[in-house]
C-alpha cells in the first residue's frame, strides 16, 4: 500500500506534466497558424481595397442602364397600349355609327 501511494501520485503528475507540455506546443502553433491567418487577410483586404473603386464604377454604370432600359420598356409600352387604344375607340365609333 506504501508503495502505491507514492507511485499512483508520481504518475499523476507525470502525466499532468506531459499534458502540460502539449497544451503549450498546440498554443504555440495555434498563435503562429493565427498570424499566417492574419497575414492572408490583411493582404486579401488590400486587394479588395484597391478593386472599390471598379466596383463603384460598374455599380454606377448598372445604375444608368437599368434607368435607362425602365425608360425604354414604360415607351415601348406607351406606344403599344396607345395604338390599341385607338383601335378600340374606332371600333366604337363605327358600332355607333351603325
Amino acid at each position: 500500500m506504501n508503495g502505491l501511494e507514492t507511485i499512483l501520485p508520481m504518475i499523476l503528475y507525470i502525466l499532468g506534466s506531459i499534458l502540460l507540455i502539449v497544451l503549450i506546443i498546440l498554443g504555440v502553433k495555434l498563435i503562429i497558424t493565427m498570424n499566417k491567418i492574419e497575414t492572408v487577410v490583411d493582404d486579401i483586404n488590400g486587394k479588395v481595397t484597391k478593386l472599390n473603386g471598379l466596383f463603384n464604377v460598374i455599380d454606377y454604370t448598372t445604375d444608368k442602364l437599368t434607368v435607362l432600359s425602365d425608360k425604354l420598356v414604360d415607351g415601348i409600352s406607351y406606344l403599344i397600349k396607345k395604338v390599341f387604344t385607338k383601335k378600340k375607340k374606332e371600333v366604337r365609333k363605327e358600332d355607333e355609327d351603325e
